[in-house]
């Protein structure tokens, strides 16, 4: 998906242009959807790719959404070496908006732990009849 940077500017809050375009981070807690349980699907923010459903969110404690299994295909991910040490960064497959950091410190079967900004995404709920 190619967009040009004002582009983004002009269908992007700016705290989701922060989060998507420039790998920012939002704080902790701060997000609607650590509270979001319904049955549904979280997509990119920035094109509207499934990335996660429900059945694979989990209450990390850390303060951001997070999820044990990405859907297949959905998600890059590359080493960010902005901190101290390396880590795991994740993208939309389909946009390359920064989502945020997976670790290996997650619930089974997995064992993985995608902490993703809530900014990053929306909450699709599942209609009626469906699952």
């Amino acid at each position: 998906m190619e967009k040009d940077d004002s582009q983004w500017q002009q269908t992007l809050t700016p705290g989701q242009y922060k989060v998507l375009r420039c790998e920012g981070t939002e704080p902790p807690f701060s997000s609607p959807l650590n509270l979001e349980h319904r049955p549904g699907t979280f997509v990119c923010a920035g094109c509207g790719t499934a990335l996660f459903t429900t059945a694979s969110k989990f209450d990390s404690g850390t303060g951001w959404p997070s999820f044990f299994a990405a859907l297949p295909d959905a998600v890059a991910t590359k080493t960010d070496h902005h901190l101290l040490y390396p880590r795991t960064e994740y993208h939309c497959a389909h946009c390359g908006g920064h989502q945020g950091h997976v670790f290996d410190d997650g619930p089974e079967p997995t064992g993985k732990r995608y902490c993703n900004n809530g900014l990053a995404l929306k909450f699709v709920p599942d209609t009626a009849g469906e699952r």
